[in-house]
C-alpha cells in the first residue's frame, strides 16, 4: 500500500542485499521510522517487542530471521538454535510456527554452504505469497461488500466495523480484514469504517493511519461503542482478522473481538473473519480450551502511548500506583458466532466440514 503516495511494504531486504528492514510500528502513527535488522536475535526482539505485529507479518519476519541466522552460522546446531529462539517470541499467532517449520524443514535438507541463499530465497517467497493471499482475500471480501451495497438505497454508504489492525501493517501488503475495504474503495463503493481503538495497545490507530493514507472515510471509536452502533443500525457488517483459526472454525483475535461477535450476533449484523490459510491450525479443534493466550506486560495496560502538544512522544501512566494489571492479548470467538471465513480461496462457513472441503490439500494430518 502507500505512505505519502509511495508504495511501501512492511518488511524488505535492504540495499546491501542481506540486512532486513522493517517499519517500527511502535512509533506509528506519529512517526515513520525504519529499523535495520542485522541478526537473528534482533529479528526475535522485533517480534517480541511488537516492532512488527500481525500474524502474517510475524511469520514473514521470522523467516527473514532464520535467513539472518544463516549469515552468522550455517551449522545444524545454529539452525536449531535460530528456530528455538524465534519460536518462543510470541505464543498465539500460528503463522510464526508455520513459517519457521517451513523454513527449518527446507534448510535441514540442503547442504550447509547453500543454506544462506536458500533461506533468503524462501523468506522472499513467503513474503510474496502473503501479498498474493491477502489481495485474493480482498477480492473475495469485495463481493460481500458489493452484495450489501446492492441491498441499500442507491448512493448509501456501507458501514464496516473492524477491531485491532488487520490491514497491510499486519501483513506484508494489502492486509486481511482491511483488504476487502481497500478493494471496495477502489471499486467506487461508498464505504465507511468504524475503527475500534483496540486497547491497550491502540492498534486501531494504525488502522486509522492506513485508511487515512488511502483516503478511506473512517471514524475512530472507543472499544465499547460498537454494540451501541449495531443497536441503531449503523453497522452493516463486521470484518476482523485472526491470529489462529481452529480446524472447526473458532477464531483467536485481539482481545475484545469476542464481545464484538456477541453484539453482532444479538443484532443480526454479519460477522466475517478474514484470514490466509497459513493462519489455520489444523492441529487445534477447541479454540477456547487449546489456544494459548498471550499475557503481556501490565505496563501496556497501565500506560498509554501518545504525543503531547509539543510533539514529544511518551508513555503516560493512567493507573494508581501499585495497581495489578491483567493484560490478556487475545480472546477466542467460537465458530457459531462467525458468519463466514474470507480466505484466499473464497468465503466458507466457519465449520469443520467447510474448511476441510475448501482446503482438502491442507487437512489435518490425521484426516489425510
Amino acid at each position: 500500500m502507500k505512505i505519502n503516495g509511495k508504495h511501501q511494504r512492511t518488511v524488505w531486504v535492504a540495499k546491501d542485499g542481506w540486512t532486513v528492514e522493517i517499519l517500527d510500528q511502535t512509533k506509528l502513527p506519529f512517526e515513520i521510522e525504519v529499523i535495520q535488522l542485522d541478526s537473528m536475535k534482533l529479528a526475535a526482539t522485533a517480534i517480541r517487542e511488537m516492532w512488527v505485529r500481525g500474524a502474517p507479518l510475524i511469520g514473514a519476519v521470522a523467516a527473514y530471521g532464520m535467513a539472518l541466522g544463516m549469515t552468522e552460522d550455517t551449522s545444524d546446531e545454529h539452525l536449531q538454535t535460530c528456530y528455538d529462539v524465534l519460536i518462543e517470541t510470541r505464543p498465539t499467532a500460528i503463522n510464526l510456527k508455520w513459517a519457521l517449520d517451513r523454513t527449518f524443514a527446507k534448510l535441514k535438507n540442503v547442504a550447509s554452504e547453500q543454506r544462506k541463499a536458500v533461506a533468503y530465497q524462501l523468506a522472499a517467497e513467503i513474503a510474496d505469497e502473503d501479498v498474493q493471499l491477502c489481495e485474493s482475500i480482498g477480492e473475495h471480501g469485495l463481493e460481500i461488500i458489493k452484495q450489501i451495497a446492492a441491498k441499500k438505497p442507491a448512493g448509501s454508504t456501507v458501514n464496516v466495523l473492524t477491531h485491532c489492525n488487520a490491514g497491510w501493517l499486519a501483513t506484508v501488503d494489502w492486509g486481511t480484514a482491511i483488504s476487502p475495504i481497500y478493494k471496495a474503495h477502489e471499486a467506487g463503493i461508498k464505504v465507511h469504517v468504524w475503527v475500534d481503538e483496540t486497547r491497550p495497545r491502540n492498534q486501531g490507530l494504525l488502522t486509522a493511519f492506513e485508511l487515512g493514507s488511502h483516503g478511506v472515510p473512517h471514524t475512530l471509536i472507543a472499544d465499547n461503542v460498537g454494540g451501541h452502533l449495531m443497536q441503531h443500525g449503523d453497522v452493516d457488517l463486521c470484518i476482523v482478522g485472526t491470529d489462529r483459526t481452529t480446524a472447526k472454525g473458532d477464531v483467536c483475535n485481539k482481545i475484545g473481538t469476542y464481545l464484538k461477535a456477541l453484539a453482532a450476533y444479538d443484532n443480526n449484523v454479519p460477522f466475517y473473519v478474514a484470514l490466509p490459510s497459513p493462519t489455520i491450525d489444523w492441529t487445534v479443534y477447541d479454540g477456547v480450551k487449546e489456544i494459548p493466550i498471550e499475557q503481556r506486560s501490565g505496563d501496556e495496560q497501565s500506560h498509554v502511548y501518545g504525543i503531547d502538544p509539543t510533539g514529544k512522544r511518551s508513555w503516560v501512566n493512567t493507573a494508581p500506583a501499585g495497581t495489578e494489571c491483567g493484560n490478556y492479548a487475545f480472546d477466542v470467538t467460537p465458530a457459531k458466532y462467525v458468519t463466514g471465513l474470507i480466505t484466499e480461496r473464497g468465503v466458507c462457513a466457519a465449520t469443520e466440514q467447510a474448511l476441510d472441503e475448501m482446503f482438502a490439500d491442507l487437512k489435518r494430518p490425521e484426516l489425510v
